[in-house]
């Protein structure tokens, strides 16, 4: 260890990430636009992924809201996209599904187990189908045309939001807050003798975990010429975080993430080797995820680990 009591291990971890940033910033000007697209589409789903655990993970609830506020954040898009600033428009659709997020929270985080996550997924198909009376029967149309930005322009949105995303993240595991979020996963009864006022608290993680899927979904709208309730809407923007973190392992804090990259990824090759079965194989990929990878990759890595460590020292 140096002075600094910086070991060598997390100065190498420090300069792979220093490099990774680097590499990522300078991308658009070497990487062909295929990549360009596919990593900002991975970077979606590590915000959506990472968006998920930040509520779901301590706290133990299945949220399979996530669509819903992806939605909003899109609308918000196609609506104020031609009146206000892009960046006004990403942080006005956050701020959208926060609002929706604290009025669903207030009325529904008191269901637990499987209600909590049957309400949620019946707030995706509910908005989905109210908004799409309202514009069938007061405004004659389905679906909107969207502003559409250049792919770099997207880009560099995005891995803005998914570095708050993360910092906010951090912050919260490793902050009073998060432990009262823990103790809420572990004994809710417990949790709230001692004090923690539960409700408030998920209220209030729920809105900031919406806030960056709704920032997530306004500026992804920009990518899509025409949007309509079925494509912001589309229920597997609730289900892909949960099989992406459950895949990754929640155990540490870039379980998630890696998770994310390699379905983002994988998400790719199906559709377009396999377009009319990839669904098929998710299901089966998670299913086998939960049989035989309880803690998801992250577990498997430190069992490995830790037979390795009992091999060296015996």
């Amino acid at each position: 260890m140096n002075r600094a009591g910086v070991t060598s291990k997390q100065l190498f971890f420090l300069g792979l990430l220093g490099l990774s940033l680097i590499l990522l910033a300078t991308g658009p000007r070497y990487a062909p636009m295929y990549t360009i697209i596919l990593l900002t589409a991975i970077f979606m789903y590590i915000i959506l992924t990472m968006s998920w655990v930040i509520f779901s993970g301590p706290t133990g609830y299945i949220s399979l809201a996530p669509a819903a506020f992806f939605g909003v954040g899109i609308y918000t898009s196609a609506i104020l996209g031609k009146a206000l600033p892009l960046l006004i428009v990403v942080a006005v659709g956050g701020l959208a599904s926060s609002c929706l997020a604290l009025f669903a929270g207030t009325l529904t985080l008191r269901l637990r187990g499987i209600y909590f996550a049957i309400f949620t997924f019946g707030l995706v198909e509910l908005i989905k189908h109210l908004l799409l009376y309202w514009e069938i029967h007061f405004t004659g149309t389905r679906g909107r045309f969207v502003i559409v930005v250049d792919h770099t322009t997207v880009y560099y949105v995005m891995p803005g939001i998914l570095v708050v995303l993360l910092l906010t993240a951090y912050l919260i595991r490793r902050s009073k807050f998060g432990l009262a979020l823990q103790s809420i996963g572990d004994n809710e009864e417990a949790a709230a003798h001692i004090g923690i006022n539960v409700t408030a608290l998920k209220v209030v993680t729920f809105a900031i975990s919406a806030f960056f899927t709704g920032s997530a979904g306004a500026i992804m709208a920009t990518r899509w010429t025409y949007v309509d309730p079925y494509i912001a809407f589309n229920p597997l923007f609730s289900f892909m975080p949960v099989l992406m973190a459950i895949f990754g392992g929640m155990g540490r804090f870039y379980g998630p993430i890696i998770g994310a990259i390699i379905f983002g990824y994988l998400e790719e090759v199906l559709i377009t080797r396999f377009p009319y079965y990839y669904m098929l194989l998710f299901g089966s990929i998670l299913v086998i995820a939960i049989l035989y990878l309880p803690h998801g990759l992250v577990g498997l890595i430190q069992r490995k680990g830790d037979l390795a460590r009992k091999h060296a020292n015996s």
